[in-house]
């Protein structure tokens, strides 16, 4: 569900459903090359979260090294399970810090676009519309750094 415009004390219709179905959309971005690398996974979890960071791993620019802004997911921790290449480096954010995330502001644009006010029929349809959404943005690279990009966090070159 989002947001939708509608006149004060009125209620919009939107589309419900009482099953639940989930796919995860792992997705990373680069603001400074206006592209970014997504899987869509079954799950949550350590191993799931090894598959994106080799996914990302090979979209990072050859001789390049990525620096991976991640939350307090218990996904995203290093313990024994997570697998990092060499080409990443994890940052950790501080807890309760959504804010310094981009990729947050990447999840509530695709919400707001993309995502949102539907029902699905079957899981793949779900996966397809995921897939549909991240190609979509892929394909604005403009709008990528726009929603990524933070002053405080430019590295000069």
């Amino acid at each position: 569900m989002t947001r939708l415009w509608a006149e004060r004390g009125s209620r919009p219709p939107a589309p419900r459903d009482q099953r639940y179905a989930w796919a995860y959309l792992f997705g990373a971005i680069c603001p400074a090359r206006g592209t970014g690398a997504a899987l869509v996974l079954p799950f949550a979890n350590a191993e799931m979260m090894n598959l994106h960071l080799v996914e990302i791993s090979l979209n990072v620019a050859p001789g390049a090294h990525a620096l991976l802004v991640v939350d307090g997911a218990g996904w995203h921790q290093t313990g024994d399970k997570l697998r990092l290449p060499d080409n990443i480096t994890l940052l950790h954010l501080p807890p309760y810090s959504p804010e310094l995330n981009p990729v947050e502001n990447v999840w509530a644009y695709l919400r707001s676009n993309k995502l949102s006010n539907r029902v699905f029929e079957t899981y793949d349809a779900i996966v397809d519309a995921c897939c549909d959404a991240w190609n979509w943005l892929i394909a604005q690279p403009d709008q990528i750094t726009s929603i990524g990009s933070r002053h405080w966090a430019q590295v000069n070159q």
